[in-house]
């Protein structure tokens, strides 16, 4: 159950996260669907040498399958960076480097360091969204500033954005509890997500209007809310978090997509020349980072009588 809730969320919750521009909805469904082909591959591979690799053959069971759809993941989040503007052979290229930098990034954070990122806030989103941009920026043409991004708007891509939001709210408490280090933390991380999802998204409802001049919400900033929202979660889920701090983290998640389009997004471009096609940057880098800095608070305040055995 566990890998059925990752595939579905990968396949179905990172996919649908690039199908609402209004001119490449239809098109950027598919390229995801070749992107999850491939990727999914060619991380069963690698992850297989480092890690399931026994008596000169490599171990394919659950935990591997789930790797690789984690690993999968972070591509799919790398290429909202560049959505748009690249060709099928080009994201194909860009799968197969990111595939194998994301497993050296992961093997330097959990196995060297002795990191623990059940729900990938450093692991997936923050390394995808970095990896994106920075194929984004390599990517760069001083024409494209005279290229107005694509908007989100039309009926099909609100639905696309309304499919991707119901499969993130449904399948991501198990996404992120899927690789705990605990079974008994499971449940930790399953409250944790659960809270944070619903607090992000009020956030957005909040401060969308007072940001911008109209005053119904876009789909796809109630979508950006709920990816900012978990993402923050991913290290410290399956930590004592608490209810009321998770709601709280939460809430300050689902400020920064708002605010990084209103206020970042733009420097982004015109400064570092780096066009942010779906905005990974304020939906997935920047709350990747601050869960991380929670989880790494929340490793300092820790103590035994809270934690126990672990």
């Amino acid at each position: 159950p566990g890998f059925r809730d990752v595939h579905l969320q990968a396949l179905l919750g990172f996919g649908l996260l690039l199908a609402f521009l209004s001119r490449y909805d239809l098109g950027n469904t598919a390229i995801s669907i070749l992107v999850v082909a491939f990727a999914i591959q060619w991380a069963v591979l690698i992850h297989g040498f480092l890690y399931f690799f026994l008596n000169g053959k490599i171990l394919v069971g659950a935990q591997s399958m789930v790797s690789a759809d984690f690993c999968t993941a972070a591509i799919l989040i790398a290429s909202g960076a560049v959505v748009g503007r690249v060709n099928p052979v080009q994201m194909l290229l860009l799968t197969l480097l990111g595939v194998t930098l994301f497993t050296l990034n992961e093997y330097i954070l959990l196995s060297l360091m002795g990191i623990s990122d059940s729900g990938g806030s450093l692991t997936v989103h923050t390394f995808g969204a970095y990896f994106g941009l920075m194929v984004s920026r390599i990517l760069y043409q001083p024409h494209m500033d005279r290229r107005k991004e694509q908007q989100d708007t039309g009926h099909r891509p609100d639905v696309f954005a309304a499919v991707g939001t119901i499969c993130l709210w449904i399948f991501w408490p198990s996404f992120a509890s899927a690789t705990t280090a605990y079974d008994s933390t499971e449940p930790w991380a399953v409250l944790n997500t659960y809270f944070s999802l619903a607090a992000s998204t009020m956030a957005t409802f909040v401060l969308s209007p007072v940001l911008h001049e109209e005053s119904t919400l876009r789909m796809v900033q109630i979508q950006d809310a709920t990816v900012a929202g978990v993402a923050v979660m991913g290290m410290a889920g399956e930590m004592l978090v608490t209810p009321f701090g998770a709601l709280i983290t939460g809430f300050l998640a689902g400020l920064v997509p708002p605010l990084g389009f209103r206020f970042l997004t733009p420097v982004l471009h015109s400064r570092l020349k780096t066009l942010d096609t779906c905005g990974v940057h304020n939906v997935h880098g920047l709350p990747g980072l601050l869960g991380a800095l929670l989880g790494a608070l929340l490793t300092v305040l820790a103590t035994a009588d809270a934690y126990g055995g672990r």
